[in-house]
């Protein structure tokens, strides 16, 4: 089982999505578990603020790095075997399909979602994170990117998925999938199966699926 540990001031906007469909489930089968630890719960200011201006000017707030450091040192604690920990950054080094299999092999897995301008870059010396980013885009808080990379690393979970083949590494796929009706008829227009999928030759299917998985 892996257990996910994640370091945000909001969970209530990703926790719905990882307690529903295939995520779900398999936090009920025990396959992977997740927690949440609020920066806020951990910080020694006394009014619970966690953002604070940032040195050198510019805007927006940065949040501090004594109450995300409290929080983690909470989450390392029940954590088994050597954590990874993954501090979301966007000069950090691209998530992909051979990362997320990797982070498969771990029993925890600690998350830092910044939000506003970020977090103290302290944070990520100090835990010796790995930067990691989700993409060439900024996105206004590390929730999503803690939720995709749930989602892709559990995949890789024995048995989180219904069947092995359902990864699209080790299955003949294509981009492009029908199903019923045969000719589909949508304001006045038909739109029919490619042939090859109805031919039953399956030579012919996975040569089909192999080329337009290279288009």
């Amino acid at each position: 089982m892996i257990h996910f540990h994640i370091i945000t001031l909001f969970p209530d906007s990703i926790e719905p999505y990882l307690k529903s469909s295939i995520i779900g489930r398999a936090q009920k089968a025990k396959k992977i578990k997740i927690s949440f630890y609020d920066p806020k719960k951990f910080t020694r200011d006394k009014y619970g603020r966690v953002d604070r201006r940032p040195y050198g000017g510019g805007p927006g707030m940065v949040l501090e790095p004594d109450a995300i450091l409290r929080a983690a040192e909470k989450a390392l604690r029940r954590a088994q075997g050597k954590p990874e920990k993954i501090f979301f950054s966007t000069d950090g080094k691209q998530f992909d399909e051979t990362m997320a299999k990797k982070l498969s092999k771990k029993k925890a897995i600690l998350l830092i979602a910044g939000h506003y301008e970020g977090i103290d870059e302290r944070v990520a010396k100090i835990l010796k994170a790995k930067k990691v980013s989700m993409g060439p885009y900024i996105l206004t808080g590390g929730e999503l990117p803690a939720a995709t990379v749930i989602d892709a690393v559990s995949r890789f979970v024995p048995n989180v998925l219904g069947k092995a083949e359902s990864l699209e590494a080790g299955r003949v796929a294509s981009p492009e999938v029908y199903t019923r009706p045969e000719t589909l008829v949508w304001k006045g227009k038909k739109y029919k199966v490619p042939s090859v999928l109805r031919s039953g030759h399956h030579a012919n299917i996975d040569a089909w699926k192999k080329k337009r998985r290279k288009a």
